[in-house]
């Protein structure tokens, strides 16, 4: 299947157009419209298949089409490490390449005080998008330097 044969917004698909993307992976093909369609959806695949891209490009294509608040965050993704967050972050970087009014951040340890008042302030913003590790998550959570409320 090809990506615009999917409901994904338009900026979603130029993203996609610049890195080469055409065709669906299994995953991809079956995740991403009930995600848009605001189901939920547990999918497992194989690693390199897709399954980033599967709820990343929804998740884009929904908050680009917009209707959720600019002040909150919107969506959190958990990683259970460091190096799978930075990962997500990396694609969701490119994945929204043509979305400027679409925010993210990665939280995960390891870093110094000024990465962790960095994450605080875009978390306080209102990132549409937290990528973080379960730690840091709690870590953020029990400084109330988050607001889940209105994910």
């Amino acid at each position: 299947m090809d990506f615009y044969d999917l409901d994904l917004n338009d900026y979603v698909l130029d993203a996609l157009d610049d890195m080469n993307f055409i065709n669906t992976t299994p995953i991809q093909e079956h995740a991403i419209p009930p995600i848009l369609e605001g189901r939920d959806v547990m999918g497992v695949a194989q690693t390199g298949t897709g399954k980033t891209a599967a709820y990343l490009l929804p998740v884009l294509s929904l908050l680009a089409d917009g209707g959720y608040p600019k002040d909150a965050i919107n969506c959190v993704i958990m990683s259970p490490t460091r190096e799978l967050a930075q990962q997500i972050d990396s694609a969701m970087q490119g994945f929204a390449y043509h979305l400027p009014n679409v925010s993210s951040v990665a939280v995960y340890g390891g870093n110094d005080g000024i990465r962790y008042e960095q994450e605080k302030r875009a978390m306080q913003n209102g990132a549409d998008v937290v990528i973080a590790t379960p730690g840091r998550l709690i870590s953020h959570l029990s400084l109330v330097n988050i607001d889940l409320s209105r994910v």
